[in-house]
């Protein structure tokens, strides 16, 4: 299976949350939003929906199959705001 790509830690310190927080909030233990954060661990169905949730966006615009374009370049591009998960 490829990597899973994640704006977790983005949108986590955009909201001040700490890693211990975020993973509170969601039901797992705060080294798992590490391995998360990382790319060392791909969530399950539940924990993605619950992050989402959590962060009010789309799990596409959370996770993706491809890297990200980072935010910046989005913006100065004018951009597409749907980050790597398009077709």
């Amino acid at each position: 299976m490829g990597e899973i790509h994640n704006r977790i830690a983005v949108l986590r310190v955009e909201r001040g949350m700490s890693r211990k927080d975020l993973a509170a909030a969601v039901g797992v233990n705060f080294q798992t939003i590490g391995y998360l954060e990382r790319g060392e661990y791909s969530p399950s169905l539940e924990l993605a929906l619950k992050l989402a949730e959590l962060f009010e966006v789309p799990v596409e615009q959370l996770f993706s199959l491809r890297p990200f374009v980072p935010l910046s370049k989005q913006l100065s591009q004018g951009g597409n705001q749907s980050g790597g998960g398009g077709s």
